[in-house]
């Protein structure tokens, strides 16, 4: 059952826009549950400079079947032009916990 959920992170420039995001990707269904941390500190290069900024970061727990959804979900509502969105599998947990991302992602 863990190979169906994934872990999908990103970040944003401010602690409103992650909580935005996070509440808007919830009412969506497209994850059970967001977690957002930060800020953090993100080192990247970026038009040909190194960049040094705070982010704040998002973990959001879906299933793996609403990726592509909430990628696009994600890159239409982001400020950056290029926003991170990593799908980070899960290879296991609480089952009980698992089946509830599921429900949690359907209608």
């Amino acid at each position: 059952m863990s190979d169906n959920h994934v872990v999908v992170i990103t970040t944003t420039d401010s602690e409103d826009a992650a909580g935005t995001l996070a509440r808007a990707v919830v009412e969506a269904r497209l994850a059970a549950c967001v977690q957002v941390s930060g800020p953090i500190r993100s080192v990247y290069r970026w038009e040909g400079a190194v960049q040094d900024d705070r982010e704040w970061q998002l973990w959001i727990k879906t299933a793996y079947d609403r990726v592509d959804e909430l990628t696009e979900f994600v890159k239409a509502r982001h400020a950056y032009d290029v926003p991170e969105v990593l799908a980070l599998p899960v290879l296991g947990g609480n089952t009980d916990y698992l089946a509830w991302i599921t429900e949690q992602t359907r209608a």
